[in-house]
């Protein structure tokens, strides 16, 4: 295996074409995403995308465990303890670079199929929700669990979450629960249910397939088809189960009502109390954070939301709530985070104001997205 963080390779189709397949190869890191990674992708996607004889692209990541557990925050975190209260110019680049990646693949022009096999989480969501077919597997555990951190659910979150059927999005985000393929095929995270014994197979056939063709259909016509020999190991739904209770206890008219509504449930059913352990285990910085985010984002355009979220994202990069989160959970490991407040309650309205503020005096660093 390559030592590059990013392996590219492109497959020869029968017919003369060409398919571009990017591997995340940092399978010991659960292929964490680095800014490495992210300043690789980008302009080798640009270059496919532009490239007449590639006729689809194809992520995945190395190793069997995991497409991409996440961004390499380790990394975010010595960038704040180096600079505490900003500016921090490595987290701007971070945010920066990586959201441009996310919205490139959202507005990609040629089929992309994302290999969603493993752990799917925070950043690695971020590459999987723009894709154009989004595979799971059988295996595939998607979550966006910031709220043990300290920080919302990014990487275009804000637009994902807010299109999830009823108040799903608000709960998922709020709770970080983990949800498996059934429940992403619900939520609109994800096309196409594929057992990843079948990865080969769907290259294969891909090569295989004639491409004068619409490239959407093609692409189409050979996940369809996998995807009914899987069906016999699609797993049960939980959000599915759980929606009619989802509704009724994110029906609140502020924070400290859904906080209560969710953690004060009696159930027997073990994936909703693992959620609301989690949520009441979490920041209360970003409870807040996470309820008014999506509010303020609920009609905005997916460029509109890259924008914001970047500026929320290196506000949060320079208060400190994030940083101690992640020390506690992977840095000391001691999982006792001294959160600015202990509870919502002590959470103050301008200290919340403060990281809707944009950090750029100049133009926004995202502002040719459109």
């Amino acid at each position: 295996m390559s030592d590059a963080v990013v392996i590219f390779e492109e497959k020869a189709t029968n017919d003369g074409h060409l398919v571009g397949v990017a591997t995340l190869n940092a399978p010991k890191a659960l292929n964490a995403l680095s800014l490495e990674m992210i300043d690789l992708l980008y302009p080798q996607l640009l270059e496919w995308q532009d490239n007449d004889k590639v006729v689809a692209v194809w992520l995945q990541g190395s190793g069997d465990k995991a497409f991409c557990a996440g961004g390499d925050i380790v990394q975010l975190y010595n960038s704040m303890v180096e600079h505490p209260g900003g500016p921090n110019p490595y987290a701007e680049k971070f945010f920066t670079d990586e959201y441009r990646l996310d919205y490139l693949i959202h507005t990609y022009s040629k089929p992309f199929i994302l290999w969603g096999n493993g752990i799917v989480m925070g950043g690695g969501l971020g590459l999987t929700a723009g894709a154009s077919h989004r595979v799971v597997t059988e295996s595939s555990r998607i979550a966006m669990p910031e709220i043990t951190i300290g920080l919302y659910p990014d990487v275009g979150g804000s637009y994902f979450l807010n299109r999830m059927p009823g108040r799903t999005g608000l709960f998922l985000g709020l709770t970080g629960a983990s949800i498996n393929a059934a429940d992403a095929l619900f939520v609109g995270l994800a096309d196409r249910f594929v057992t990843h014994d079948k990865r080969d197979a769907v290259m294969g056939d891909l090569l295989a397939a004639g491409w004068d063709a619409d490239a959407e259909q093609v692409v189409n016509r050979v996940l369809r088809q996998r995807e009914k020999e899987s069906q016999s190991a699609l797993p049960e739904s939980n959000v599915r189960n759980q929606f009619d209770l989802i509704q009724q206890v994110t029906d609140a008219d502020d924070v400290s009502g859904l906080v209560e509504n969710i953690t004060s449930v009696s159930t027997d059913d073990k994936w909703f109390s693992k959620a609301a352990g989690a949520l009441a285990a979490g920041s209360p910085t970003a409870m807040h954070l996470i309820v008014r985010q999506l509010k303020l984002t609920r009609q905005m355009s997916l460029a509109e939301v890259f924008r914001a979220e970047l500026d929320l994202s290196v506000q949060a990069a320079n208060k400190g709530e994030f940083a101690e989160g992640i020390r506690a959970l992977l840095i000391d490991k001691d999982r006792e985070p001294k959160w600015h407040a202990a509870t919502l309650a002590d959470v103050e309205v301008s200290w919340i104001d403060g990281f809707f503020q944009s950090p750029w005096e100049g133009e926004h660093p995202l502002t040719d997205l459109y």
